[in-house]
């Protein structure tokens, strides 16, 4: 039976983009961000093999054929690795907040509550210098965890950037 190009069983798929999500994990960990951009990357790569994958499910009559609890595994790994690899992107000296914010909202897709891709994507958004949608997702982001964030910076005004004198 021809498995249409896949490299491995669902389970070896998933296993192996664990694995790199892992190392990823512990580059972020050692600070060591650009080694685990490209781990998390790596990660999702494998996660391309899939049946029923958003690339292979457009010209694949076949079912998929995906247990619930692997969709559930796979997707785990999705919002995991985009999430990371959203934070190792702004710890970059100059920080893409363009992809920041792709892979956050990609995140939001999934997990439309999601804390950090909130948060997140309202730094990207301020950045960016949209500032009405930087206060929607850092509000949104408050809003789920009002204890754990604080952030005055963001929420001025952009009459008011930040850095300068507000008292006049």
């Amino acid at each position: 039976m021809d498995t249409g190009g896949m490299r491995g069983d669902p389970g070896q798929l998933i296993h192996r983009s664990l694995d790199f999500k892992s190392q990823g994990a512990q580059c972020y960990k050692d600070k060591k961000y650009r080694e685990a951009i490209g781990k998390y990357h790596r990660a999702l790569l494998e996660l391309k093999g899939l049946p029923g994958e958003r690339d292979s499910a457009a010209d694949s009559p076949q079912p998929d054929r995906l247990t619930e609890e692997q969709r559930r595994a796979v997707e785990g790994i999705e919002v995991d690795c985009y999430n990371s690899l959203a934070a190792c992107l702004l710890q970059a000296e100059l920080v893409n907040y363009e992809r920041v914010k792709e892979y956050c909202l990609k995140v939001l897709k999934k997990e439309g509550e999601n804390f950090k891709a909130l948060y997140r994507s309202g730094v990207a958004f301020y950045h960016l210098g949209d500032y009405d949608k930087a206060l929607f997702y850092l509000k949104e982001a408050k809003s789920r965890q009002p204890t754990v964030l604080s952030f005055p910076r963001y929420q001025r005004h952009p009459i008011h950037p930040v850095g300068r004198n507000e008292a006049q």
